[in-house]
């Protein structure tokens, strides 16, 4: 383990050094100049910047894509980044070069320290080497090709830790268009020849994705190396999949005028590992796991098809596809189609289908007492939680509620699915490991009554 793994950019002393640094640079850049700088200039630079703030601000509100409210130190370097474009340009003429080069500096400084206060809200990055490998497309933990994979199994050469493999998963059925996807092998996969048929779990990541984020953010395959190494080598194997195609294009694991991502994971995805990988093919072995719109996707997958699947766990997901208000999703997602919507509503769903047989789920939020949100106020993602779970109960689906400290960011998605593995492992059927019940819903009575109305 490098030095680097140590290097947190969520906290510590590497953002607060390039804050400090940065607001060194911008002071020198805007200086004691004339008093036309100070009664004009000055406050049109102030002015940018807020203008830059209220933009940024309906923009995100207006596209839904705050899981929860964003640090303020995000909204104060968005200003100090627009007010910083703005003493370059105003500040050039009869500027000394020292002052010049500061304002130049001042203004990439500016957009690295909004950066990182994006970052500590959404856990994107939490260490320097995850964005280092992420950034320059470094190798993954246990990261392998098929031909040593087909090797190793063949000489039957069982591996220490698990396998993480790229795959080229074809679009026959879907017509999606998709990058790279992976799979990862426990050792126990490469017993026998052929393999053993073990359970699989669908990976999702959140809107901003690539398949790979659940393995660098979400520092899954530390979690499953070491779940295989105190069960003699099984775990479930894991699917990361893709749900958008690009890094931006929110589908919400829909079919619609971004493409025909669910037909990609349901008729593409899950057929190929059970023919690539001899995974054991029943829905009563099939797994989902989702963080933020993935989230939403494994409950929306799950209750739409029980009979690919048995078991999600939904990590600060949403009550349904969200792409900003309600009609903002119906046209954005399925071009104004409100039939094509009520299909892919979990809630209609679950209704339209009735009783399910063996579907079980875990709802996972964080508590209420996140830094940020206003004391009383229950999350948007623990509504939706409880109240997709109070109505899957009524529908033969069991479910439980769980709440863990933390913000709407990866670290946080990282510990939920460390949490919920041993009962999603039981719970598809893996060899050697017990199945366990469900915890007991930590939710709070308010929020019980919410979801009952």
């Amino acid at each position: 383990m490098t030095f680097t793994h140590h290097l947190s950019l969520m906290h510590g002393w590497v953002p607060t050094s390039v804050q400090v640094v940065t607001a060194v640079v911008l002071l020198a850049a805007i200086g004691w100049r004339t008093r036309r700088w100070a009664l004009i200039w000055l406050p049109l630079a102030a002015g940018v910047g807020g203008i830059l703030v209220a933009g940024t601000h309906w923009y995100i509100q207006s596209e839904g894509l705050a899981g929860n409210p964003a640090p303020r130190s995000l909204w104060v370097w968005i200003a100090l980044t627009g007010a910083a474009v703005v003493i370059l340009i105003a500040g050039w003429p009869g500027s000394r070069w020292w002052r010049r080069g500061s304002a130049v500096l001042a203004v990439p400084l500016a957009l690295l320290c909004t950066a990182l206060a994006l970052n500590l809200w959404v856990g994107y990055f939490p260490w320097v080497q995850t964005a280092w490998n992420q950034l320059t497309a470094g190798p993954l933990p246990d990261q392998t090709d098929q031909v040593t994979v087909t090797a190793m199994q063949r000489q039957g050469t069982v591996p220490a830790r698990g396998t993480v493999v790229p795959v080229d998963i074809p679009d026959t059925a879907s017509g999606f268009r998709h990058r790279g996807e992976y799979v990862y092998l426990p050792p126990a996969w490469f017993a026998t020849n052929p393999p053993p048929q073990l359970p699989t779990v669908m990976m999702i990541g959140g809107e901003f994705n690539t398949p790979a984020d659940w393995m660098r953010a979400g520092n899954v395959i530390t979690t499953m190396d070491g779940f295989a190494a105190a069960h003699h080598g099984y775990a479930p194997v894991l699917a990361f999949v893709d749900p958008g195609g690009t890094f931006n294009n929110d589908t919400e694991c829909v079919n619609g005028k971004r493409g025909n991502s669910a037909d990609h994971l349901t008729k593409d995805v899950v057929p190929y590992m059970n023919t690539h990988y001899r995974v054991d093919p029943d829905a009563a072995g099939w797994g989902i796991v989702g963080w933020s719109m993935g989230g939403t996707c494994a409950v929306d997958l799950a209750v739409m098809h029980p009979e690919l699947f048995s078991a999600f766990v939904d990590i600060a997901g949403d009550i349904g596809p969200n792409s900003g208000t309600k009609a903002q999703t119906i046209e954005r997602l399925f071009g104004g189609n409100t039939a094509a919507w009520e299909a892919f509503d979990p809630s209609t769903a679950i209704n339209r289908h009735g009783q399910y047989q063996q579907t079980a789920g875990w709802f996972d939020v964080n508590d209420a007492s996140a830094p940020g949100r206003p004391a009383g106020r229950v999350s948007d993602q623990a509504k939706a939680a409880n109240a997709l779970c109070a109505l899957g109960s009524t529908h033969g689906i069991s479910c439980a509620v769980v709440t863990h400290q933390g913000t709407h960011d990866w670290p946080f998605a990282s510990h939920a699915f460390t949490a919920a593995l041993p009962w999603l492992a039981g719970a598809i059927g893996t060899p050697g490991v017990t199945a366990v019940g469900l915890p007991q819903s930590s939710a709070a009575p308010a929020f019980i009554q919410t979801a009952a109305k």
